[in-house]
């Protein structure tokens, strides 16, 4: 056999592919594993949604190949939501562009903009597909540090300058995955204005705008003046609708942006199922209620969890947004890796090492809060007793 790409040969696998196969064979010796890493939601999308799809499916037009880039009523969908949840004006025509999932998107957008050799502003933690990206389009990267002390935002000013004005692309995410960390306008703003002054193009990734606890709501980048000057944004229907097999999201802002992305993908995809565009037109358009009740049950579920962290002497900060606790290590254990491979094989509870986002989280875990709250209390409550016992 040939010898594969030199940066795909690189490339480290994908965290949650590897750990597969090894809570697989935990649960074939019958342990009980309580997973509190993967960020896919339990709980089904709206009645309503299914019943879109199935409706659509039944149709026998719609079986054929689909729009590239989105039907005209799904783009129109995405205009009509910005205009409701953010009071911005999105033009479905030029300035929205669906997609097979945002992932596919993240991922895509580097080979559209990056040649070999371009520098792209990575956040330290990171969502890893930013930075597997960055690696198969063979570009360099520099890392924006997220700390508490910060906020977890990235310092503009401490970008060296000679980076700032070769990079390409800066990535951000908010509210984020791992820290659930939030922004506001104000951060925008300079991010906005920073990207203006150095011609970067900045990607927002943002699936988690409409999962916000007590009574917070997230704000889009582009609410701000000019923001579609030098932005685009990503989004999804994976985690605000519980659609997250279903592969169906959204790029937004920057005409040329995403024009050249539609471009790239008409080359290796032919868009998204029909009956699937329908139904993530009728989840945008629809009536939204459900989603405070759906977010209730997740801001209990946080609850839980950021109170037995506390118990076990994580140092944690309870997040306003987002499906994830970001934890520090208690002092007596200091590595994230050995500590979640430990308690996996002890326990039967799987949570993530926080150093798979990053060296920033050398020192952390990412616990998920999308299972059933029953199972994650028994998780906590296992947690509890085996770090007692250490």
């Amino acid at each position: 056999m040939k010898q594969p790409s030199k940066t795909v040969a690189n490339l480290k696998p994908y965290f949650f592919a590897g750990l597969k196969p090894v809570i697989a064979d935990l649960q074939a010796k019958g342990v009980d594993v309580i997973r509190l890493d993967m960020g896919s939601p339990d709980l089904p999308p709206a009645s309503f949604i299914i019943d879109k799809l199935v409706e659509s499916a039944r149709n026998p037009k719609k079986h054929g190949y689909s729009p590239a880039g989105g039907s005209p009523g799904f783009l129109k969908a995405v205009s009509t939501y910005y205009k409701r949840r953010f009071d911005v004006d999105i033009d479905p025509n030029t300035e929205a562009l669906a997609l097979i999932g945002s992932k596919e998107g993240l991922f895509n957008l580097n080979h559209t903009l990056l040649d070999p050799g371009d520098v792209v502003l990575l956040p330290d933690p990171y969502y890893p597909v930013y930075l597997a990206g960055a690696q198969l389009a063979d570009a360099r990267y520099h890392f924006m540090p997220l700390t508490k002390e910060n906020d977890f935002l990235p310092d503009f000013e401490a970008i060296p300058g000679d980076i700032a004005s070769q990079a390409k692309i800066m990535w951000l995410n908010y509210p984020n995955n791992p820290t659930g960390a939030v922004a506001d306008l104000a951060f925008f703003e300079k991010a906005v204005a920073f990207a203006k002054k150095h011609d970067i193009v900045i990607a927002h990734d943002a699936p988690y705008c409409d999962l916000c606890f007590d009574g917070y709501e997230a704000p889009s980048i582009m609410e701000v003046e000019g923001a579609k000057d030098v932005a685009v944004e990503f989004n999804s229907l994976s985690k605000t609708y519980n659609m997250a097999g279903w592969r169906i999201g959204m790029a937004v802002g920057n005409k040329q942006v995403i024009k050249l992305l539609a471009n790239y993908k008409s080359q290796i995809d032919s868009s998204i199922f029909m009956p699937i565009l329908d139904a993530g037109q009728a989840a945008l358009t629809s009536d939204q209620a459900w989603l405070g009740d759906r977010n209730k049950i997740y801001q209990d579920r946080r609850d839980v969890v950021y109170e037995g962290l506390k118990e076990c002497g994580f140092e944690v900060e309870l997040p306003k947004a987002a499906l994830y606790l970001w934890a520090k290590l208690p002092e007596k254990f200091d590595d994230p890796m050995k500590f979640c491979a430990d308690l996996l094989r002890d326990t039967g509870v799987s949570m993530t090492p926080g150093v798979v986002y990053g060296p920033s989280g050398s020192d952390y875990i990412r616990i998920s809060i999308v299972i059933p709250t029953d199972r994650i209390v028994e998780a906590i409550e296992r947690m509890k007793t085996w770090i007692e016992a250490q």
